[in-house]
C-alpha cells in the first residue's frame, strides 16, 4: 500500500530551526503571538517572520491558514510555513491546519515546532492524511518512493506520541481505502481484492472468502445475479477482529464491492464510465475500517463482510426483467441492472444477521447518482431505523470532520418497489432515488436490528482536493466509523 509519512516527534528543539533541510513549520496565534519557536525563527530570519505578522497579509489571514516565507535567509529550510491558529485548536481545526502542512510538502521533509499546542497529535494526523499519492501506475523516477519525513517537536513529545499511536492507525486505514478505491479495475479484480483482504491475518483479523459454489449454496442469488456476466468470480470476504469479550455480539460493517460496473445490461454511458472502478468504495471503506481496528488493537468485537462483484454485460448477464430469489427467500424483480449495488447488500446483510446476530449493522456503498443531486459531495447519505444509532453515528462523523446527513424512510417510499410478478422490484423510479434504495434495504433488515445505511456516492472519490485528501479517493468514513466503534463498542 502507499506509504504514510514517516512521524518522528521529539521534544521540543529551538536549535533544529536552523538548520533542518525542506520545510519549517511554526505556529503563531490569529492574534499575533509569537512562541519560543516563532520567535527563534524570527530573529533567525532577521525578523521576516515578526514584519510579515505586523503585515496587512497576516491581519487578513484565517485561523488554520499558512502563511510561507520562501528561502527565508538564515535557515537551511528552502520554506518557513507560519501556521494561524489557537495552541488550544479543537481536535478538527487541528487536522485541517496539519491537512494544510502536508499539502505543502511536496515530498520534502518537514520540521513542525508545535510548542505546547493542546492537540498537536491531531495535526500529526492531518499531515499523514493530506500527504498521500497514488502513483503505483506511474514511471517517473520518484514514484513509488516513501514520503519524507516530518518531525513533530513539542514541549511533551512523549504524551503527544501516545495519543497519535491510535489516530495514525486510523490514517493506514484511510490510506489503504484510497489505494483500494484508486486501483483501475483490470488490477483489483475481485480475487486480487479478496487476495489483499487475505494479507490483513498478519495484523490479527480472521479472514474468511466464500467463493461461488459457497455462495450458491448459502441462497446468495441476488449477489451471484450481479456477476454472473463477468469472468471475475463473485466473492464474500468475511473479516473479523475479536478485542471484545467473547461471546460479545460483534458491531457489523458491510460493504459493496463492485469491483467495475458497466451498468449490465442497462449499460450506462462512456462518458465517465472510467470513474466506476471506484464503485466497490463502500467495501474499501470497510476494508480500511477493520485494518485500523486491528492496528489500535481496538477493545471491541467487529466483522466486516464484503460482497466482490463485477457488473458487466454478456451473453451471461442478467436481464431487465428477470426474477431472482434472494437468501432471505424474498423474490425481485430486475427492472435494472444498474441499481446492482443494493442486489449485492441484501444477500450480505441477510448473511450477517443470519451468522453473527450483530449488535448493530452498518452498510455501506456508493449506492445512488441521486445522492449527489442532493447532497453533493459534501455529505454521505444517513438513513436508519434506530435513532440512537444513527445519532451516535452522527455525532462519531463530526467529530472526525467527515460529513453526513440524515435522510428520511417512510412506507410511501417503500410502496415505490412494488412489483406485479414478484415481491418486490430493485428500482422504486427516479423520485426518491436514493431513499427508495435504502427502503429496498431495510427489507433484507430484521425486526429490532439496529441500522444504519449510509450512501458514500458522492464522498468516496471527488475531482477536487477536500479538506484531508488529494482528489480522488477520499478515505471518507474510515475515521467517523473508527470513532463509532470507540464511543459504543469499545469496553
Amino acid at each position: 500500500m502507499s506509504s504514510l509519512t514517516p512521524i518522528r516527534f521529539t521534544d521540543t528543539d529551538l536549535d533544529a530551526i536552523a538548520t533542518a533541510e525542506g520545510r519549517v513549520a511554526v505556529l503563531v496565534t490569529p492574534d499575533g503571538r509569537l512562541d519560543a519557536a516563532a520567535r527563534r525563527a524570527s530573529k533567525l530570519t532577521r525578523g521576516a517572520l515578526q514584519r510579515l505578522v505586523d503585515s496587512d497579509r497576516f491581519a487578513k489571514a484565517k485561523p488554520g491558514q499558512v502563511l510561507t516565507i520562501g528561502w527565508p535567509t538564515g535557515l537551511a529550510a528552502e520554506a518557513l510555513d507560519v501556521l494561524v491558529l489557537e495552541r488550544n485548536a479543537s481536535p478538527v481545526e487541528a487536522r485541517k491546519a496539519g491537512a494544510k502542512l502536508g499539502a505543502l510538502k511536496g515530498g520534502k521533509p518537514a520540521l513542525v515546532m508545535t510548542g505546547s499546542m493542546k492537540n498537536a497529535a491531531d495535526l500529526a494526523l492531518g499531515m499523514v492524511l493530506r500527504d498521500y499519492r497514488f502513483d503505483a501506475h506511474k514511471t517517473a523516477a520518484d514514484a513509488g518512493e516513501a514520503p519524507a519525513e516530518s518531525v513533530i517537536c513539542h514541549n511533551k513529545s512523549e504524551e503527544i506520541a501516545a495519543a497519535a499511536a491510535p489516530l495514525l492507525a486510523v490514517a493506514e486505514g484511510a490510506h489503504f481505502t484510497r489505494d483500494l478505491v484508486n486501483e483501475p479495475a483490470n488490477v483489483l479484480t475481485t480475487t486480487e481484492f479478496a487476495n489483499r483482504l487475505a494479507e490483513m491475518k498478519a495484523l490479527g483479523l480472521k479472514v474468511e472468502v466464500l467463493e461461488e459454489a459457497e455462495l450458491e449454496k448459502l441462497g446468495m442469488r441476488t449477489l451471484l445475479s450481479v456477476g454472473q456476466g463477468s469472468d471475475s468470480p463473485s466473492k464474500v470476504v468475511v473479516m473479523q477482529w475479536e478485542g471484545g469479550e467473547k461471546g460479545t455480539a460483534p458491531l457489523a460493517l458491510i460493504g459493496k464491492g463492485v469491483v467495475f460496473d458497466t451498468g449490465g445490461i442497462s449499460l450506462k454511458p462512456a462518458a465517465g464510465m472510467e470513474d466506476m472502478t471506484m464503485d466497490m468504495g463502500g467495501a474499501g471503506v470497510v476494508a480500511g475500517v477493520m485494518r485500523a481496528l486491528a492496528l489500535r488493537k481496538a477493545k471491541a468485537n467487529v466483522v466486516g463482510l464484503v460482497g466482490l462483484v463485477e457488473n458487466m454485460p454478456s451473453g451471461n448477464a442478467t436481464r431487465p426483467g428477470d426474477v431472482v430469489t434472494s437468501m432471505k427467500g424474498d423474490t425481485v424483480e430486475i427492472i435494472n441492472t444498474d441499481a446492482e449495488g443494493r442486489l449485492v447488500l441484501a444477500d450480505v446483510l441477510w448473511y450477517a444477521q443470519d451468522r453473527f446476530n450483530p449488535a448493530g449493522m452498518v452498510d455501506l456503498a456508493t449506492l445512488t447518482g441521486a445522492i449527489i443531486i442532493g447532497l453533493g459531495h459534501h455529505n454521505a447519505g444517513v438513513f436508519s431505523n434506530d435513532d440512537p444509532f444513527c445519532n451516535a453515528f452522527l455525532k462519531a462523523a463530526e467529530a472526525e470532520g467527515e460529513g453526513a446527513w440524515r435522510m428520511p424512510l417512510g412506507q410511501d417510499y417503500d410502496d415505490q418497489l412494488k412489483s406485479r410478478i414478484a415481491d418486490m422490484k430493485n428500482v422504486g423510479g427516479r423520485p426518491g432515488g436514493s431513499v427508495t434504495a435504502a427502503q429496498f434495504l431495510q427489507r433484507f433488515v430484521k425486526d429490532g436490528m439496529p441500522w444504519i445505511h449510509l450512501d458514500i456516492a458522492g464522498v468516496a472519490s471527488v475531482t477536487s482536493d477536500t479538506a484531508f485528501a488529494p482528489k480522488g479517493a477520499t478515505g471518507w468514513g474510515v475515521a467517523a466509523l473508527n470513532r463509532l466503534v470507540a464511543d459504543k463498542f469499545e469496553g
